[in-house]
């Protein structure tokens, strides 16, 4: 049995490594934005290759490598808390990308343990 099914917005974030805001990584700016308004969750993920609007090749393959990996944030939320913290987020990504779609979502939850 599910403990929630419904619909949500998926928020994806795509970034460099190299990054910044106020001088410590936007990826670890953007996640504490998203805890301090109380998200469910976020997850960032590391690119092993990658290439943007510059069409610069980022690659972690030892003959080409990168110092700015491509970084992905993202967080699935409701639409109403996505909205609130967009004026914010627009603000802090300079020149990323940032998309939103609407996905289903079914949550579960481990089940209490029961008394043999």
């Amino acid at each position: 049995m599910a403990d929630f099914e419904g619909e949500r917005d998926l928020l994806r974030i795509y970034i460099g490594e190299r990054d910044k805001l106020h001088g410590k990584p936007l990826y670890h700016a953007i996640v504490e934005l998203f805890r301090t308004n109380h998200f469910a969750g976020a997850t960032v993920l590391r690119g092993i290759m990658g290439f943007g609007a510059s069409a610069k090749l980022h690659t972690d393959r030892f003959d080409v490598l990168s110092l700015d990996m491509p970084i992905v944030v993202e967080c699935v939320e409701t639409t109403e808390k996505i909205d609130a913290i967009m004026p914010e987020l627009d603000r802090m990504v300079g020149g990323g990308l940032v998309t939103r779609e609407k996905v289903r979502v079914t949550l579960h939850r481990p089940a209490a343990p029961t008394g043999s």
